[in-house]
């Protein structure tokens, strides 16, 4: 190999490192302008400032994490059962989330609603039938859909290897797990005589652990030890 290929190696990545560098600095610029214009114009109140930042860690990070995974070649039959896996999952998430409701709504309800919102919060939109609630959080969203996808490539993954089979279905429960926090923490209140102080708690930081537990499983289902398929 002659040296101005070698170098032409080198200089390769670090060019793609800081191309990203200067595309999600664009980025985030643009993000901090929306939250500025949209608090600037409404004259509304952020009451808890992290909770307005907390929904560009979600669209960040599962952009991301899509745009540099392929999923790897597969039969039509491998990937119609990991499309199934992964679009139950996905279901599975906003089930949970409050996002797909049955049965909850008034009988007279029907209709689309819009309501304004801080970026990444909104535009919140919701769909209403008597027997039907779909409620549209662009962050929440965004991130169930992102990992999905990635479920679906790890879905393809384990057919070849069991580890990072295993290791997916792990990070799947974890996903999940802020969503059932709320019921645990529910749960916990009543046993402890209604203690408003548990369940303050847990709904106080709820968020908080929903983003955490959201980046961790995006980062294991993304840097699986095994059968990763990534640009």
């Amino acid at each position: 190999m002659s040296r101005v290929s070698t170098l032409a190696g080198l200089r390769l990545p670090r060019l793609a490192y800081a191309t990203d560098v200067r595309r999600w600095t664009v980025v985030v610029a643009v993000e901090l302008l929306l939250v500025a214009g949209y608090f600037g114009l409404t004259g509304a109140e952020p009451t808890t400032l992290r909770f307005v930042f907390y929904p560009f860690v979600w669209l960040n990070v599962g952009v991301w994490a899509v745009n540099r995974t392929r999923p790897p070649a597969a039969s039509r039959r491998q990937r119609i059962l990991a499309g199934c896996a992964a679009s139950a999952y996905f279901l599975v998430l906003t089930y949970a989330a409050g996002l797909l409701a049955f049965g909850h709504s008034h009988p007279d309800a029907v209709g689309v609603t819009l309501t304004a919102a801080s970026p990444g919060w909104g535009p919140l939109v919701a769909y209403t039938t008597p027997n039907l609630r779909l409620l549209f959080v662009p962050f929440r969203v965004v991130g169930y859909l992102a990992l999905s996808y990635l479920v679906y490539v790890a879905v393809l993954d384990a057919a070849k290897a069991a580890v990072p089979g295993l290791l997916a279905l792990v990070t799947c429960i974890g996903c999940s797990f802020p969503l059932v926090v709320a019921a645990v923490g529910g749960v916990a209140g009543g046993v402890a005589g209604g203690s408003a102080g548990v369940v303050t708690a847990v709904a106080a930081y709820s968020l908080d652990l929903s983003t955490v537990v959201f980046v961790l499983a995006v980062g294991l289902l993304y840097w699986r030890p095994l059968g990763r398929r990534r640009l």
